[in-house]
């Protein structure tokens, strides 16, 4: 399968801030293909970029082989677009929002009657369809988003964070859509900062930190890459430092064990990095017994795509969520003191 999208050493900046620096990936037809990233990574300035909404400073962008920046009415044609948030009149019914996104894209007016009422089939949405979209639910809303992205049927449908704000049950039904949206050909992009849904939709991801491509890959690939099951261990329920230290000391010389991190966040408990087939919880626990240590909770897992951010960045996901907020309160902190001034 040839690449659909194809975007090379895109760079955009607001002012003097660099939302996207350099960033190069491509997606295949037909598959499903993620941009992972914490809030602030870049995903949503590339996904404007390339849906033309916004114009790159630098770079290249071409979807079906046209260049997104010399042809952009030809390449919107070929996408479709779901915001992380989408205004819309909630006087109207469902049926009367895809009615006018139908003739926003020019759709005869026979072929828009038919199209809006497969995708009211398809999406479950036909008891919805006449009642005014103001009284719909988070998982509603998002499905009727769904729809009037596919009206036109384009070769790429490109979603920012489809998940933001719905429920488990609701997430689920989108996750199954855009799995059949697959089978039927139809390409999707997706940007998320949720692990699980990447890992669980994404044929090949692309990872994006403070504005470039730190990994790119299939989930499968990336998590092989940096080698080794992850084994969390807790000693005690909360573990003295020198306790902790001293178990990482002494279980750092098992010849299996590749990397040893104390997480003070969780009681001093310790997250191992074990080489691969080395079948290390029988031998941890009779160092531990060696040592008179008890053993609290034990358990290994195959790497996730945390652990490839973390590998890549030196912090998890969550930290760099956690520090993008930080950055974002002191930002407004400042504003508000600027003002009271």
């Amino acid at each position: 399968m040839g690449n659909i999208v194809e975007i090379k050493k895109l760079q955009k900046s607001y002012g003097k801030i660099e939302a996207v620096k350099d960033i190069s990936f491509s997606v295949q037809s037909g598959e499903i293909f993620g941009l992972l990233g914490p809030n602030g990574a870049g995903k949503t300035t590339t996904i404007r970029c390339l849906t033309t909404l916004a114009q790159p400073d630098g770079g290249e962008i071409r979807v079906d082989g046209i260049c997104a920046m010399k042809q952009p009415k030809k390449v919107r044609q070929k996408l479709g677009y779901v915001a992380q948030e989408v205004a819309i009149d909630k006087m109207l019914t469902g049926r009367e929002l895809l009615q006018l996104q139908a003739a926003l894209y020019h759709l005869p007016p026979k072929v828009s009657s038919q199209r809006i009422e497969q995708l009211l089939d398809l999406l479950d949405l036909q008891e919805y369809g006449d009642r005014k979209s103001g009284t719909y639910s988070g998982g509603i809303r998002k499905r009727l988003d769904l729809a009037s992205g596919l009206l036109h049927q384009p070769q790429v449908l490109i979603l920012d964070e489809p998940s933001v704000g719905l429920d488990i049950e609701s997430r689920m039904i989108v996750w199954e859509f855009l799995k059949e949206l697959k089978k039927a050909g139809t390409t999707v992009l997706i940007t998320s900062h949720y692990l699980e849904e990447i890992d669980a939709l994404a044929d090949r991801l692309a990872i994006i930190d403070k504005g470039i491509v730190i990994a790119e890959g299939t989930p499968s690939s990336l998590k092989d890459r940096i080698g080794g099951d992850r084994i969390t261990l807790r000693i005690k329920e909360f573990l003295p430092s020198n306790e902790a230290e001293e178990s990482k000391t002494k279980l750092a010389q098992l010849p299996f064990v590749k990397e040893i991190i104390i997480n003070q966040a969780q009681g001093n408990s310790l997250n191992l990095v074990v080489a691969p087939n080395s079948n290390p919880i029988s031998q941890i626990e009779n160092t531990l017994q060696q040592m008179g240590l008890p053993l609290f909770s034990i358990s290994q897992s195959r790497p996730s795509l945390d652990d490839v951010y973390l590998a890549a960045t030196g912090r998890t996901l969550l930290d760099a969520e956690m520090e993008a907020v930080t950055k974002r309160d002191l930002k407004a902190e400042k504003k508000q003191a600027m003002k009271s001034s």
